[in-house]
């Protein structure tokens, strides 16, 4: 078999067996350490140079590394302490990330993949960074990010404003902040383009956190290191990183005085002479007077002193931020450990159904081979059997909760549409009486105007007699005021009267609507179905608005009910109950209600 055959072979049995669900974390990591070890180590060997890329590329497109970025994004307790495997696997996955060719699928690899396995590689070394013990395996883990970065730049940006690197960052122990350093340091030797390649805020990204451990830190190795990086970028940047490095003022100082001394006394002169040489560019181009120079010096001065006294007050505010920063990340990784932790439940249920699932279907096949072959049919037609009652079950239960819904539906909407046509009828009812009402009604005639049928001649005659009484009764013994005052009691007589008849008729309005309310009730009574056949919704289209009806009706029945309850002796010389609703307690109820009771007999109650 051909070595390609056989590198195919390998990747594809590695597949399978990554997906098989009886793989825990710990079993998979090694899988993938020991099968990316051998796949390498036989590709590596092969005279031809292109195997080692062909082997990256089908370990990418097959998705074994997307495992490897997978099994690197683990929670710390899945691993179980297997923290050197998880190094190594980082180590062979930053390998097989570089010199491997996407194909048709670049923009992918770039874009998504590679962030992945960025984002799995510092998260597995911010874990690493929580144990004192794993100092060799943070630095492999390192090494392995350095490694990519030096293939795919692009990814600088990512690593500088990743929440792990900052936990990275954030750390105390002296080593993890060497390791940063060094990162770089690595970065930058391995190939002169790679500054050259980040934009301006990724340098001063990279510069800032330099200048940060040279402020934060007092550990010389540190200081050193960090000297060495801001003197290497400004080797490999030159004109483009001055601007840069005078955005931090008072930097010389803080080298001058805190860092002489230590080691390396050349690379701290060098990169003094570099900014102040940038100074010196800067005020030749900007500065012509006198004046303009000692108000330089002055800014200068105070602000040289103050950020003497922001870095002598530095550790204080740095203590407190890193403890909130702590607290906050703490919260954070505790939730989403609960997210981790109810994600890797919810995995472990469907396994464990599916499991069930599995053994129950072997249990199944088991009972099939331990019958006799001429009971195999009828015990499979017994199980679709019962299958098909199962299923009939809930349909016609399903069916038979629709049909109710929608008879409900119905009934409702019928009970609605009768009292919305109760009501119409009611209304146009009313309506015609009180326009038939008002069409038979004789018009009024005001009496201030004259009476009805008086002519001219007795008109004279009338007006001839009140001036006969006037001549014989002079008017001299009236005063003008009583005159008035008559007057006025005659108009007040006349508003009370008008006041009667408008009384009146809104009487006769209101007795003329509750008659019509009544006929209508009637009417349902009388085409009400039997109290055999009557559901509760029948019942509660009955029920009265008028308050003294209802109290009287609720009487009656009560007194009905106590009636049928009696002993056969307690009705001997009594009154019988079916004289409840004769014609004398009819003519009570006429009397009772005003008229209002209309129509019905004894005999239709009482059935």
């Amino acid at each position: 078999m051909e070595p390609v055959e056989e590198e195919k072979e390998e990747v594809s049995e590695l597949k399978r067996k990554l997906e098989e669900d009886d793989l825990n974390a710990e079993q998979k990591i090694s899988l993938l350490k020991s099968s990316l070890n051998r796949v390498l180590n036989s590709a590596a060997v092969q005279t031809k140079s292109a195997a080692l890329t062909r082997v990256k590329s089908q370990l990418y497109h097959s998705g074994v590394l997307s495992h490897c970025v997978l099994a690197l994004s683990l929670h710390p307790r899945m691993l179980r302490g297997n923290w050197s495997a998880a190094a190594a696997l980082a180590q062979l996955t930053s390998s097989c990330c570089v010199g491997v060719d996407p194909g048709r699928h670049s923009e992918a690899f770039h874009r998504l993949f590679l962030p992945s396995v960025m984002d799995g590689l510092l998260s597995l070394a911010g874990q690493l960074t929580r144990r004192s013990e794993s100092a060799s395996l943070l630095r492999k883990v390192m090494d392995s990010v350095s490694w990519l970065l030096s293939a795919h730049t692009q990814l600088t940006t990512q690593v500088l404003s990743s929440a792990h690197y900052e936990q990275i960052q954030m750390c105390d122990d002296v080593a993890a902040s060497l390791l940063c350093v060094q990162l770089w340091i690595q970065a930058c030797a391995a190939s002169r383009d790679f500054l050259s390649g980040l934009s301006d805020d990724s340098v001063l990204l990279l510069l800032n956190e330099a200048v940060g451990q040279l402020a934060l830190s007092s550990d010389s190795a540190v200081g050193g290191a960090s000297i060495r990086l801001i003197v290497l970028m400004a080797n490999q940047l030159e004109l483009r990183l001055q601007p840069l490095l005078l955005s931090f003022r008072g930097l010389d100082s803080l080298l001058d005085k805190d860092w002489r001394g230590r080691g390396f006394d050349q690379d701290v002169d060098q990169l003094i002479a570099l900014i102040q040489s940038g100074k010196g560019a800067m005020s030749q181009s900007q500065v012509s007077t006198k004046h303009v120079q000692a108000a330089c010096v002055i800014q200068a001065a105070w602000r040289s002193y103050q950020t003497r006294r922001r870095v002598k007050g530095l550790n204080r505010a740095v203590t407190a931020l890193q403890r909130r920063y702590r607290a906050l990340r703490r919260q954070q990784q505790q939730q989403k450990e609960a997210q981790l932790w109810e994600e890797e439940l919810k995995y472990q249920v469907c396994v464990r159904r599916q499991q069930a699932r599995r053994h129950f279907h072997l249990k199944q096949r088991r009972l099939l081979q331990l019958l006799p072959a001429d009971q195999v049919q009828p015990y499979l037609q017994e199980c679709e059997r019962r299958a098909a009652v199962v299923i009939q079950s809930c349909w016609r239960g399903f069916r038979e909760r629709r049909r109710y819904d929608h008879e409900l539906r119905r009934t409702l909407r019928r009970t609605h549409t009768q009292q919305q046509a109760a009501r119409t009828l009611q209304r146009a009812v009313l309506r015609f009486l009180q326009k038939r009402r008002a069409a038979k009604a004789p018009p009024i005639t005001p009496f201030w105007i004259g009476q009805k049928g008086l002519t001219d001649s007795r008109r004279a005659e009338l007006k001839q007699q009140v001036e006969e009484y006037i001549a014989v009764h002079p008017s001299s013994r009236v005063s003008a005021d009583e005159c008035e005052r008559l007057h006025e009691e005659v108009q007040l007589l006349l508003l009370t009267e008008l006041q009667r008849g408008a009384q009146r008729r809104r009487e006769e309005q209101r007795v003329e609507a509750l008659l019509a309310h009544t006929h209508t009730q009637l009417e349902l009574l009388r085409d009400a179905p039997p109290l055999s056949a009557v559901t509760a919704t029948d019942a509660d289209s009955f029920l009265s608005p008028s308050g003294p009806i209802a109290v009287r009706a609720r009487d009656v029945h009560n007194a009905t009910l106590q009636a049928s309850r009696l002993p056969w002796w307690r009705t001997l010389g009594g009154v019988d109950t079916g004289d409840m609703f004769g014609p004398a307690h009819l003519q009570e109820l006429e009397a009772e209600l005003g008229g209002l009771y209309v129509g019905g007999s004894a005999n239709r109650w009482t059935d």
